[in-house]
């Protein structure tokens, strides 16, 4: 097992304070009234959430979203539930009706649409949960992917089926390969859920991708090389922890910001080690948590928590929120459907005057 380095806990620790600005002591407590941005894709959404059994008889939550039939009498889910955020607020000293947790565009239960999705895993980064890319995993499912996102229990904040909030244990450390396999315990037992109706058969399980946040990014990266039902990787500023794996010969997208390959000798040794089509894009002004739904929502914290603007620049770099979100939408949705469709644009294929804060690095 691999240990979380000072850093990788630093690089947690911030990913967690960004969901939490503070207010100041003299001030009123307020509450932040949060909302998401909607997917682009002409698909309404259906999600549903399950637990599953994972290594070493852990428990594991899970959600699936896909594209909806019809969502009519389906409530819509949120970001996080009403007993998960307040914990996830206390654990960092902050009162827990500081914000409400947003409205996605997923209603639980809705009936699937016609037809075959590709699917896509999601796994996300140290002390964090399944919920913090949904702008972009509410874009993917819009245009026709099936998302499965799971929370990696003993180093998420998460809601068992029975009610009871689990949260980051300091007795287990989980490192990337924990992780890994519990994506891939979730991916081996996909085909044979009980799921809303038509799901089931809509999965393609033949044509399956991964994507993560830090830590997750980098178990995106080993399970690619364990296991080759997973046809394409994206890794959203991940550190690429050692051990890394050998040569991948499957397409890996790498969106950096913080962990570059110039500033982390390990992520250098991981692009040395591609040997299919690769890509290395980044955005101006991003930083560890920008590719994330934190960019859009601590803005909105801003005024509740009586942050300044340069606290609020601590928080999200200097990269515009809603460019943010267009990054999030265009980006991992253009290498899916290259790579798991055959749909090719041109999006990955060089810069582009509708993204130009966004470079390709060599």
């Amino acid at each position: 097992m691999v240990s979380l380095t000072r850093r990788e806990l630093a690089l947690a620790a911030l990913a967690v304070a960004a969901t939490l600005p503070s207010s100041p002591a003299s001030a009123a407590p307020a509450t932040a009234r949060l909302r998401l941005p909607r997917p682009t894709g002409p698909h309404p959404l259906g999600t549903v959430q399950m637990q599953l059994p994972g290594p070493e008889q852990r428990p594991l939550m899970v959600s699936v979203w896909y594209p909806a039939r019809h969502v009519a009498g389906f409530p819509r889910a949120r970001w996080l539930s009403a007993a998960v955020l307040p914990a996830l607020l206390e654990s960092a000293g902050f009162a827990a009706d500081v914000a409400v947790s947003p409205l996605t565009a997923g209603h639980l239960g809705a009936p699937a649409a016609p037809g075959r999705f590709p699917v896509v895993l999601y796994s996300h980064g140290a002390h964090d949960h399944r919920a913090d890319t949904t702008v972009i995993v509410q874009e993917l499912a819009s245009h026709g992917y099936a998302v499965v996102t799971v929370d990696h229990t003993d180093d998420a904040y998460s809601q068992l089926s029975d009610g009871q909030v689990i949260v980051p244990s300091e007795d287990r450390p989980m490192g990337p390969q924990d992780f890994a396999d519990d994506v891939r315990s979730v991916l081996d037992q996909l085909g044979h859920l009980t799921l809303p109706a038509g799901l089931g058969r809509a999965l393609d399980l033949h044509r399956i991708g991964m994507f993560g946040w830090s830590k997750g990014g980098t178990a995106t990266a080993r399970l690619m090389v364990q296991d080759r039902r997973i046809r394409a990787g994206l890794s959203l500023d991940a550190p690429m922890l050692p051990p890394l794996p050998a040569d991948l010969d499957r397409p890996f997208l790498l969106i950096t910001a913080e962990n570059t390959r110039a500033a982390e000798p390990a992520v250098a040794e991981f692009w040395s080690h591609l040997r299919g089509w690769r890509r290395n894009i980044q955005a101006d002004g991003a930083i560890h948590s920008s590719y994330m739904d934190y960019q859009v929502l601590i803005p909105q914290l801003a005024e509740a928590a009586n942050l300044t603007d340069e606290e609020l620049r601590s928080w999200i770099g200097t990269l515009d929120p809603v460019r943010a979100v267009r990054i999030q939408q265009a980006y991992p949705l253009a290498f899916f459907d290259l790579h798991l469709r055959h749909r090719r644009g041109h999006l990955l294929d060089g810069p582009s005057p509708a993204f130009p804060e966004v470079t390709f690095l060599p």
